[in-house]
């Protein structure tokens, strides 16, 4: 689904289960805060 980077380091994050995403609440290379939501899947 996405792949954060924090402090040089990247992170895949995988979805636990099968859905449509319904909007993207980021920008790639955007910094966002803890507890931003992503993405709303559906």
């Amino acid at each position: 689904m996405v792949v954060l980077e924090a402090m040089k380091m990247e992170q895949p994050l995988q979805a636990h289960k099968d859905g449509t995403v319904g909007s993207i609440n980021a920008t790639p290379g955007e910094t966002v805060s803890s507890g931003h939501q992503l993405l709303v899947i559906s």
